[in-house]
């Protein structure tokens, strides 16, 4: 509704702003006959056309004879014109829609005559009055007024309103559950298998938009980044917050070798043999990958083979921003320290007070923000003038103390000699220098908060209370205390949104956060898991992966992100190789970049059972713990042989698996996996007994050996002084209640990455301890764990290039 229109350039900009605006379910057209033209009304979507005129417009464009709009249908019912010779007079103002009309009727043989509202016999002379008008009396009500009706002067029928009631139910229809209409995509797996980037480019997707229509995304709901990605709105839970969730399946793994074992490509494999193959809905939730790893060493994370997630370039490079938007809001929270820490200790409190809250046009005046430090430090007043010199330095004042600074900077590479730096030796800096280093940009809390986040709300409270470092006195110093969260949520505010991609047959996948589970908690987010739950409907299937082995990705999604999200999976599938096996059973190490020692060559049935007694057994044994059954799922690489396939899987029964099955997916697509989807809705109908391993009330230390007790096979722990301290510390600032999140190796079960199999008879020592407050988790280092990998002498980036003339990359996998 425009009241004052200038000309139908301006109406056509509002008219496309109100068709994107998900708040308009309807836009009725008050305007001036000469501006309501064709190109006016072409320019409102459908959907949302009170009036009608679309549809009357766009069938009269296409020939069709039958007239359309429910109320104009109205006339030409059993109650109005309903057959030839029939006369109608319409009665308005001239323009496209009473053209469109007159050639409508005049296609079922009625007679259209033109007339005046001022007309006094028209009802002696005609059946049927067609007023068309954009209002009747004084009130914007309708476009077409039916005023006598087969010889029934006192009946009249409001066709817009009919409009109204008729698009209001159709809105209520597109907000229910849609079933899905997935159009898959084939695939013609080839012998010997392409490398994963040149699988990657010979299938073409589908375009994102079509993707969404099939799952039942609404339009509103999609933010499109190019062709084959688009961030998912959060408004998708409000509007399916009635609909069951389907089932939750998590994919975790045994210890790995230094290669990987290919948890992502069972992911892959198995939503493609859920979704092609058995017909099922289902979504697989996987992390972005980090940078380090994709130059580094084990490569991108798409999967591999014929069970991927394409574009492959997309997916491991870039992707939509979040890891980028994390770093910058990381090193924002860096700066703001490292800036505030020298204005304190150069400038009076008086000057400080005065620069922070400025006087403009004469008025001091508190931010928002700076209001929720008033209210932490006790003091309830918004007046600048009314604090006291005292309350005015503790306001200003926040003390940091040096060495208790818990908060580094971050990059998203792999830079072993960023782990020690030292800060602030620029001239400029006035000496106030100090030593500290950078994380993996994964490692930063704030990915950990866009993991657990359930909202945008949430994840503004999460980005205020995360912790940086502690006073002199001893409080705790939070974002919101440097008045820095607000900003954060700002730089946060798109990636929060999962990214919706697709596998090589056409299956959706939600792309979203990306921790590390050695040195964070190694889970993909909340939020993506919740909207897919949505999606699939009640009797689909939600796949999402948690990083490197059970003992650590597992133990951490069961710990930390269930409770957080309060979701439940139905199952655990386990993924193991015989390579991996073969190495807790005894085989020699297995390093990147080298070739690899016979044994994981040769059949091998003692190394393969020794490891399957061991590691497989333990691993089994965790999921247990939590009362999850467990499928295990053997990721057949081409150098295994039957027997030793067999013998995995016979053994896996043995160790207390529900189901133990080969999967091909690398080699053959969803196909290669349909037993796995068998048995993973088999697993995922019967009964579960999901049980947390530790109360959060726990003393910080009992949890903590809990976990190294029950899921790694340690004796004990053993605290250094300053884990012991920083304990006490944690405890007496009010954190006892939160879940333990440990960084330890993920090449073994113990912190001894050499030790293999199932190691007993150890203490775990720990290093150090860190407070993730705003994500939820207290967080123990164990033994020498680094949060800054490094690069190997031959990193992957040797082989990854780019053609300048078709710009298409080489060499990454």
């Amino acid at each position: 509704h425009s009241a004052a229109p200038v000309c139908c350039g301006s109406i056509v900009d509002e008219l496309s702003k109100l068709n994107e605006d998900p708040r308009v379910r309807g836009v009725y057209l008050h305007l001036a006959p000469a501006l309501l033209t064709g190109r006016v009304i072409s320019t409102l979507a459908p959907e949302k056309d009170v009036d009608g005129y679309v549809v009357i417009l766009s069938r009269f464009r296409a020939g069709e004879p039958r007239v359309f709009c429910p109320g104009i249908e109205h006339l030409c019912g059993p109650t109005g014109v309903s057959s030839e010779g029939q006369t109608v007079v319409l009665v308005g103002a001239d323009g496209a829609v009473k053209v469109a009309l007159r050639c409508l009727m005049e296609r079922r043989g009625v007679v259209t005559l033109n007339g005046h509202k001022s007309s006094e016999s028209l009802q002696e002379q005609v059946c049927v009055c067609v007023w068309l008008s954009p209002c009747v009396g004084d009130t914007a009500v309708g476009v077409w007024l039916v005023v006598g009706v087969m010889g029934q002067p006192n009946m009249c029928v409001l066709v817009s309103l009919q409009n109204v009631v008729l698009g209001s139910c159709r809105w209520l229809r597109e907000q229910q559950y849609q079933d899905w209409s997935l159009r898959l995509l084939k695939l013609q797996p080839l012998n010997p298998v392409p490398s994963d980037i040149q699988i990657s480019r010979a299938q073409t997707p589908k375009s994102v938009q079509q993707l969404a229509q099939e799952i039942g995304l609404l339009p509103g709901e999609l933010e499109p980044y190019g062709r084959n990605k688009a961030k998912v709105r959060l408004s998708l839970l409000e509007r399916l917050q009635a609909q069951p969730d389907g089932n939750l399946v998590l994919v975790a793994g045994i210890t790995p070798t230094p290669l990987g074992e290919g948890k992502s490509t069972v992911t892959i494999g198995l939503v493609q043999a859920l979704s092609a193959h058995l017909k099922l809905n289902s979504f697989a939730c996987l992390r972005q990958p980090s940078q380090g790893p994709t130059f580094g060493v084990k490569g991108g994370a798409a999967g591999g083979g014929y069970a991927q997630v394409i574009p492959m370039e997309e997916f491991n490079l870039h992707l939509t921003g979040d890891i980028h938007a994390i770093t910058a809001a990381n090193n924002l929270v860096a700066a703001a320290i490292d800036a505030r820490m020298l204005h304190e200790a150069t400038q009076s409190d008086k000057a400080l007070f005065n620069r922070l809250v400025p006087s403009v046009n004469g008025v001091r005046k508190f931010s928002p923000i700076q209001i929720s430090r008033l209210r932490r430090l006790g003091l309830s007043t918004t007046e600048p003038a009314s604090l006291t010199a005292e309350e005015v330095r503790a306001f200003v004042r926040l003390d940091l103390d040096p060495s208790k600074l818990t908060w580094q900077r971050v990059v998203d590479t792999n830079d072993r000699f960023l782990r020690k730096i030292t800060v602030g030796q620029a001239s400029t800096e006035k000496g106030h220098s100090r030593e500290t280093g950078f994380d993996i940009a994964v490692a930063s809390e704030i990915m950990a908060i866009l993991a657990l986040a359930d909202g945008l709300g949430d994840m503004r409270v999460r980005l205020a209370r995360m912790v940086v470092g502690t006073s002199r006195s001893g409080q705790p110093i939070t974002a919101e205390d440097l008045g820095v969260s607000g900003a954060l949520a700002v730089l946060m505010k798109d990636a929060i949104k999962p990214t919706l991609m697709q596998t090589l047959e056409g299956t959706p996948v939600f792309v979203h956060a990306g921790p590390f589970a050695n040195i964070a908690h190694g889970n993909s987010s909340v939020l993506a898991d919740k909207l897919a739950l949505k999606l699939v409907g009640r009797d689909g299937f939600v796949v999402t992966e948690a990083g490197f082995g059970a003992d650590i990705g597992m133990e951490k999604f069961f710990s930390i992100k269930c409770r957080a999200s309060g979701l439940r999976p139905s199952a655990v599938v386990l993924v193991a190789t015989v390579r991996a096996l073969k190495m807790h059973g005894g085989g020699p190490n297995v390093s990147a970049g080298s070739p690899l020692p016979r044994e994981y060559i040769d059949e091998n049935l003692s190394l393969v059972t020794g490891g399957c007694h061991s590691n497989l057994r333990k691993q089994i044994e965790i999921a247990h713990l939590f009362g999850v059954p467990v499928v295990v799922a053997l990721n057949v690489f081409k150098t295994d042989t039957a027997a030793e396939i067999a013998l995995v899987c016979r053994l896996a029964l043995e160790c207390g698996a529900r189901a133990a099955v080969p999967c091909h997916h690398w080699a053959l697509g969803g196909r290669g996996s349909v037993e796995l989807a068998r048995a993973v809705k088999e697993a995922s109908a019967a009964p579960s007994h999901f049980q947390f391993l530790y109360e959060t009330e726990m003393p910080i230390v009992e949890k903590i050996r809990t976990i190294a007790q029950k899921v790694y096979g340690a004796d004990d722990i053993a605290l250094s002084p300053q884990a012991e301290a920083e304990i006490q510390t944690y405890e007496q600032q009010g954190y006892r209640s939160l879940p333990i999140c440990m960084a330890k190796t993920h090449l073994s079960l113990s912190h001894m990455p050499d030790k293999k199999g199932a190691p007993t008879g150890f203490t775990l020592p720990i290093r150090t301890v860190r407070a993730s407050i705003g994500a939820g988790f207290i967080y123990p280092l164990v033994g020498t764990m680094s949060t800054m990998p490094g690069l190997p002498t031959r990193p992957c980036f040797y082989d990854i290039d780019l053609d300048p003339v078709t710009e298409e990359i080489t060499g990454l996998f």
